[in-house]
């Protein structure tokens, strides 16, 4: 295995382990997780029931994407979705103008490009699709 495989590797499962943890200890309190998270926007131009129904599925979407990025199950894909997941969350967040948030949300963002950056050097995966 190359420098270049490990270092790939290694970021993908932390990426991973990240974003299955999220949701994972998400769940267990699901609804003080969206009460919270409701409340968070009360006030902004987002609807409540829009950022309700959001919130519900942010957890779920977490523990699979964490699932995908971790195992190497079709990991283009996944980190795309993972990209777009990111640009949702960053949406969310400019509505809400929680600019320090968005911050950390850019370092998902250009870890995630990284990783679609380097996937040549992709190893150790579950399942590889053929566009991958």
């Amino acid at each position: 295995m190359s420098n270049h495989q490990l270092a790939f590797l290694l970021a993908r499962i932390t990426l991973g382990i990240n974003l299955f943890l999220h949701g994972f200890v998400r769940i267990p309190k699901l609804e003080v997780f969206v009460n919270g998270l409701t409340q968070g926007f009360e006030g902004t131009m987002l609807p409540l029931v829009l950022v309700t129904i959001v919130a519900y599925a942010i957890p779920f979407i977490e523990v699979v994407l964490g699932i995908f990025i971790l195992l190497g199950i079709y990991s283009k894909k996944a980190l795309a979705a993972a990209a777009i997941f990111i640009m949702l969350l960053i949406t969310g967040c400019a509505f809400k103008e929680d600019w320090s948030a968005i911050g950390t949300q850019m370092l998902y963002a250009l870890f995630i490009f990284f990783l679609l950056k380097n996937l040549e050097y992709e190893v150790w995966t579950v399942k590889k699709s053929r566009n991958d």
